[in-house]
């Protein structure tokens, strides 16, 4: 079992946890149980010469991409606009239109911050 902090109010020890909060049974306080520095941030997603990415950057391709069901692929130096981060896809961290190819999941490491 975890122990719970103590009431930060009135130091008392018997602290109890009621949904996403944390209650003192002699004060009555109520307080959020997680300090910013608990929550959990985004990872840092960086492109394949490691320039942080945020979203709405545009990208360049780095390397052809061959696209399953399609007998063409995706050219060195196709430009991609607008782009948008996404955390736990696997290795597939960008969601992007790709002219004449449509809306798709890219990999942060074959695009390059245009």
């Amino acid at each position: 079992m975890s122990e719970l902090p103590a009431c930060p109010e009135c130091s008392s020890p018997y602290t109890y946890e009621m949904g996403a909060l944390l209650v003192c049974p002699e004060c009555a306080h109520e307080w959020s149980g997680a300090d910013e520095s608990d929550l959990p941030t985004d990872p840092i997603i960086k492109d394949s010469v490691g320039n942080v990415l945020v979203d709405g950057d545009n990208v360049t391709i780095v390397k052809d991409l061959k696209v399953k069901g399609s007998p063409t692929s995706i050219k060195v130096g196709t430009k991609v606009s607008n782009i948008r981060l996404v955390y736990g896809n696997g290795d597939h961290d960008i969601d992007a239109k790709v002219d004449g190819f449509g809306p798709m999941m890219l990999k942060s490491s074959v695009v390059k911050k245009a």
